[in-house]
């Protein structure tokens, strides 16, 4: 009777609608589009126009467009002088070249204006996936130690010690992982300068010897 009772009042009430899996993909979905649509608000008005500037500059045609004007350009100042009037640029084409130069920087300029702003965005996707990563596995320790206490509660179930269950069962430590990362980064760093040391030792001494 008890356990009925109890059966009951976990049971969800009646009306309560139950989440199903459709529902829980659908908000990790509406998650992530108000993620990036919240970013694309943060855009300013210059940001996307050089932004759609880029956009351009990436198309295959920019590069035909570009070659064709220096074509142009060089066949024009040609005709030019073939035709013996004055040249508007003659060779080796200054004005070409720093017209080329500024287009060259102006160019690097947008497009790097472009990737500083996917990189931050990358970065926060980064620290949500890093986030994700330590509560998934908070949760997987968690659920290690509660089956091995199942198991320990089960009489049919022989109880026995598993250090490698009893391990996962505790959860990571950021700071010590990071601690380890950095201890092995400086470690590396410190073979490979002993064995740039040794290299040109060797070769101080076959130097010598020669």
């Amino acid at each position: 009777m008890t356990h009925n009772r109890q059966s009951a009042s976990k049971a969800p009430a009646a009306g309560t609608p139950v989440p199903s899996e459709s529902d829980q993909i659908s908000q990790n979905i509406n998650a992530v589009l108000n993620f990036y649509t919240r970013e694309e608000e943060k855009i300013s008005y210059w940001q996307r126009v050089l932004e759609r500037i880029s956009c351009l500059i990436g198309q295959p045609a920019f590069l035909g467009f570009i070659l064709l004007f220096v074509a142009l350009w060089m066949l024009a100042d040609t005709a030019l002088r073939l035709a013996g009037r004055v040249e508007f640029d003659p060779a080796p084409f200054f004005w070409l070249q720093g017209l080329v130069g500024l287009g060259a920087l102006l160019t690097t300029t947008v497009v790097l204006t472009k990737q500083n702003r996917l990189a931050k965005l990358e970065e926060q996707r980064a620290h949500l996936d890093l986030k994700v990563t330590l509560l998934t596995e908070q949760k997987a320790a968690k659920l290690i130690d509660l089956l091995e206490e199942l198991r320990r509660d089960l009489p049919n179930v022989k109880n026995r010690h598993d250090p490698e269950a009893a391990a996962l069962q505790q959860s990571m430590n950021p700071d010590l992982v990071l601690a380890a990362l950095d201890e092995r980064g400086e470690l590396d760093e410190a073979a490979k300068t002993a064995a740039a040391a040794k290299a040109e030792e060797a070769g101080a001494v076959g130097t010598e010897a020669a």
